[in-house]
């Protein structure tokens, strides 16, 4: 009888399933069942952020988990950006040992280099009352993307208002991603499943300090720096890269990384 294997997949902040590419695509390519939730305040409106806890978006997923880990023999989690936050912290309150962990781009630290250098001001706005339910935080160029005509694709969808990802978040969900960030800090130490950190060099938001900080602090962790994209890794010019190492990694053949039409068309010799 063969075990049956899932992976939960967490999207990142103001996101959808799109943030993590075709990664559960791949997934399901190689045998195993992707599982996907929406975050609370998310897949709606902007607005529908204020006032979410960190503490909402951590029940909803081990809710979500403890579900899965009753279904499969194998259970491995992946978080990409604010889900790969959310997914480490995950995995040390149920002290994951039923599969693997994979880390995308994690923002233990907020030091890429497009962050204004005034960034750590927000620490301020955020006691004075009122101001963070109101100010807003706007998606901006890059989008989290290196490749030029990727991320004129991202941009267009954004000036159409297709729903793949909030145009901005409030500041107070800033905020909750901080009080994360703080607790994964404590938490990675005592998380002890076996973690694949995977992050970009360029990256823009989030430098590699975090991914030098994960695989220092976490007792099983590799890390993997990935040298043609910037933040959304699953989606830039490393996306195929991305998918072999998370494969391989939960134990499935790196070969479905890529569809069999999309490995024709690059085995294609060119004109």
């Amino acid at each position: 009888m063969t075990d049956r294997t899932g992976v939960l997949l967490i999207h990142g902040l103001g996101g959808t399933q799109y943030d993590l590419g075709s990664l559960h695509k791949a997934v399901r390519r190689a045998g195993g069942d992707t599982h996907m939730l929406t975050l609370p305040g998310h897949g709606t409106r902007p607005e529908d952020l204020v006032g979410v806890s960190a503490e909402a978006w951590l029940d909803s997923v081990t809710e979500q988990y403890q579900t899965l880990a009753a279904e499969y023999d194998t259970l491995h989690v992946a978080g990409m950006c604010m889900g790969a936050l959310v997914a480490l912290l995950l995995c040390h309150r149920v002290q994951h040992a039923r599969g693997k962990l994979a880390l995308l781009a994690a923002p233990v630290f907020i030091d890429g280099w497009s962050t204004p250098w005034y960034r750590g001001l927000r620490y301020v706005l955020y006691r004075v009352p009122g101001v963070a339910e109101r100010l807003r935080v706007d998606e901006g160029e890059p989008f989290g993307i290196k490749n030029p005509l990727i991320r004129a694709i991202v941009k267009k969808k954004f000036e159409r208002g297709d729903s793949f990802h909030y145009p901005w978040v409030p500041l107070d969900c800033i905020r909750e991603v901080d009080r994360m960030r703080s607790w994964v800090r404590t938490a990675a130490p005592a998380t002890p499943c076996s973690t694949l950190v995977l992050h970009a060099r360029e990256d823009e938001l989030t430098s590699l300090r975090s991914a030098e900080f994960l695989q220092a602090a976490m007792p099983d962790a590799r890390s993997v720096v990935l040298e043609n994209s910037y933040h959304m890794i699953c989606a830039d010019n490393d996306r195929d890269d991305v998918a072999r190492h998370v494969l391989k990694f939960f134990g499935f053949d790196p070969v479905h990384a890529v569809s069999p039409a999309m490995a024709r068309r690059q085995a294609q010799p060119a004109s």
